[in-house]
């Protein structure tokens, strides 16, 4: 389980840098404290967004069909997550865009297939719960995102005024 929690973390800061550090460059007078607090920030919710996706494909799916194994769920291991590090160490925005949604959806092929097995759902099924999971959380964390950045101009130009 230990071996997860990193990889998940590594995961989170990883992606957490590819929209931190252009950020950094843009403004350079940005002091190095603060970039260092943001990407840790920014890596611990990576990392419980990427921990959430499995629970909440697990979630759907019980909502859509009883699960063949009530005490099973689906969860992370070390085979399923190794992508998923891989798409976030690829996530710089200049780096390749379409190769890391290409490594997403082979993480989601990864977790549908575990899903799948686990429950009366086809694979089709549980790919679809896996996506809606995913995108889910995806639109979550962006309006978040899209939020603290709208209330840290308004303080900042409350400040200047």
């Amino acid at each position: 389980m230990s071996l997860v929690i990193v990889l998940l973390l590594v995961a989170g800061v990883s992606e957490a840098a590819g929209r931190i550090l252009p950020l950094a460059v843009r403004r350079p007078g940005m002091p190095r404290r603060l970039v260092a607090w943001l990407l840790l920030a920014g890596g611990l919710v990576e990392a419980a967004v990427f921990a959430l996706w499995p629970l909440t494909a697990w979630t759907l799916t019980e909502l859509v069909v009883s699960p063949a194994q009530p005490d099973t769920g689906l969860a992370w291991t070390p085979h399923l997550l190794a992508p998923l590090v891989l798409s976030a160490v690829l996530a710089f925005p200049m780096l390749g865009p379409f190769l890391h949604l290409l490594l997403f959806v082979g993480v989601g092929a990864g977790l549908a297939d575990t899903l799948a097995a686990a429950t009366e759902l086809g694979w089709w099924g549980a790919a679809g719960c896996v996506a809606v999971a995913g995108l889910g959380l995806g639109v979550a964390v962006e309006v978040v995102r899209r939020l603290v950045v709208w209330i840290s101009a308004t303080e900042r130009r409350r400040a200047i005024a």
